[in-house]
């Protein structure tokens, strides 16, 4: 049997596609963007999270855990013997049908202007257990994709034959940037967008608005005159969240951008809007 795992099930989101939606977050990705809101979404694996908040340093965390290669590895049991409960499963396994039966719940809600929404992570990475699923859903309720973009062609191609919207990050044009900050190409991203475009599936281009990378006019012109070039008139642009470091130390990792993360972030509306494109900041 197919298993998935999901680290977040957000209910009531309304930015992640049009009307209330439920957006599932499914566990790993491809890319390392220095700016991840999600750090706890980026490993292939579940693992245990840790909570440095509230402990009284008794050690039993450590105690029961496994440790290799000089790394110590948290296990269910070091989650059983914390006094204060501050270890928890990174994710939750499901089968297809587990979570379409635990969607369903909010179908009154959702319905008919709402829908589901997966993102991650990285959703593209996951194709056989992101399939199934669209597959139960479909005619259930609106299916959108949120997506870095980054995948095989005949992935993406799959999965668009499965959803009713997308929404497409573009987030630096210049392939060398790209892999400084995101560490991967954004070759395949833009071949999938032209794949996207020709498909006839309604979509929506977001942009994350990094304080001295993406929001750079060097960068946002380039997307503009892309989007322009595509017959694209709208953009979403997605404000950095100054707190997104906090995440990280949950996850035993350290936030460490090589940008300045304080510095005033460029809207760059006017930038868009010389180009005819409307830009919404969300």
């Amino acid at each position: 049997m197919q298993y998935g795992l999901v680290f977040a099930v957000e209910e009531f989101s309304t930015f992640d596609g049009p009307g209330i939606r439920t957006t599932v977050f499914l566990q790993g990705c491809p890319l390392r963007c220095q700016w991840c809101h999600n750090p706890e979404g980026q490993p292939f694996v579940n693992f245990v999270l840790r909570s440095p908040n509230g402990c009284i340093g008794c050690g039993n965390c450590e105690k029961y855990a496994d440790h290799k290669n000089g790394k110590t590895i948290y296990t269910q049991e070091s989650i059983d013997h914390c006094p204060n409960h501050l270890l928890r499963w990174d994710s939750v396994e499901y089968t297809p049908r587990s979570l379409v039966q635990k969607l369903e719940k909010n179908f009154p809600i959702l319905n008919p202007d709402g829908g589901v929404t997966f993102s991650g992570g990285e959703p593209l990475a996951h194709p056989e257990f992101l399939l199934a699923c669209l597959r139960l859903l479909r005619g259930k309720t609106d299916r959108a994709l949120q997506t870095s973009g980054y995948a095989s062609a005949e992935v993406f191609r799959r999965v668009l034959k499965e959803v009713d919207r997308v929404l497409f990050d573009i987030k630096l044009m210049d392939d060398d940037t790209h892999i400084k900050y995101t560490g991967v190409s954004n070759r395949r991203i833009l071949k999938n967008f032209t794949i996207l475009k020709e498909s006839g599936i309604p979509f929506v281009v977001r942009t994350p608005l990094i304080p001295g990378v993406t929001d750079t006019k060097k960068n946002l012109s380039a997307i503009a005159d892309f989007l322009n070039e595509n017959g694209v008139d709208y953009i979403e642009l997605l404000a950095y969240n100054p707190m997104a470091g906090a995440k990280y130390p949950l996850a035993g990792k350290e936030y460490a951008p090589t940008f300045d993360e304080k510095a005033p972030v460029n809207f760059g509306l006017e930038i868009f809007a010389e180009k005819g494109i409307a830009a919404k900041v969300i």
